[in-house]
């Protein structure tokens, strides 16, 4: 079965790039320390890199991410998605329009201009093209920006969080969660190594109609208040 499986790095306070990112400064100012797990020796961080590679059938990106990875100091053969492991996904890009040109022409690129709900829909089609094809579940990775993590939450359109909480406080940058309504989680993995701890989530419901525990716990022992 094919998962829609958010997946990014963040930072302790919260922000998945340091300040002022875009195509010339990359993650911001300090955000390359959010991703030192990816490069890291740890037999542990390996592991998640290689597992979450593995399952990849089709990525999903924003399109700011997108010009970073795609700029001249972007993605290249030691650095960029499962760099140094099997397999290139399918990549599709959120967009309001599909860019002049593209640098990374070996990678497999679909650009949708009709929102998110219609990427991760063609997206969720390549992936179980290719589960059909290797013979295997593969899912689909949401791997940011923040925005493009955030929304797809809001939407409902996230099975799993995938968070890799590297022990950083950046101060300020691009915030994972900007509001929006509370979700019930359910803890599923907890794998701590020397650079990070990567923290994995079903993505359970919204929550609705939640009261304090006090006035909860008062009903309880009274009964329901009287409805004129």
């Amino acid at each position: 079965m094919t998962r829609i499986i958010a997946d990014i790095s963040v930072s302790l306070d919260g922000f998945v790039t340091g300040p002022d990112p875009g195509p010339d400064s990359g993650l911001g100012i300090g955000g390359e320390a959010l991703h030192t797990w990816a490069f890291s020796d740890d037999p542990d961080d390996r592991r998640v890199l290689r597992e979450a590679t593995a399952r990849s059938g089709a990525v999903v990106l924003g399109r700011r991410l997108f010009d970073v990875v795609d700029g001249p100091d972007g993605w290249n053969d030691d650095r960029g998605y499962g760099a140094g492991e099997v397999g290139k996904p399918a990549f599709v890009v959120v967009t309001n329009a599909p860019p002049d040109s593209v640098r990374l022409t070996d990678l497999d690129w679909t650009f949708v201009t009709t929102g998110l709900a219609d990427a991760v829909a063609a997206a969720r089609e390549r992936a179980e093209a290719a589960s059909a094809h290797r013979g295997e579940d593969l899912d689909v990775v949401l791997m940011g920006g923040g925005a493009t993590v955030g929304s797809a939450l809001e939407a409902g359109l996230v099975d799993v969080l995938t968070l890799h909480l590297a022990p950083v406080v950046l101060g300020a940058g691009t915030p994972l969660f900007t509001g929006g309504a509370p979700r019930t989680l359910v803890q599923r993995s907890v794998i701590s190594t020397s650079t990070t701890t990567h923290l994995t989530y079903d993505v359970v419901g919204q929550l609705r109609n939640q009261q304090p525990p006090e006035r909860a716990s008062r009903q309880g022992e009274h009964g329901p208040t009287p409805q004129g």
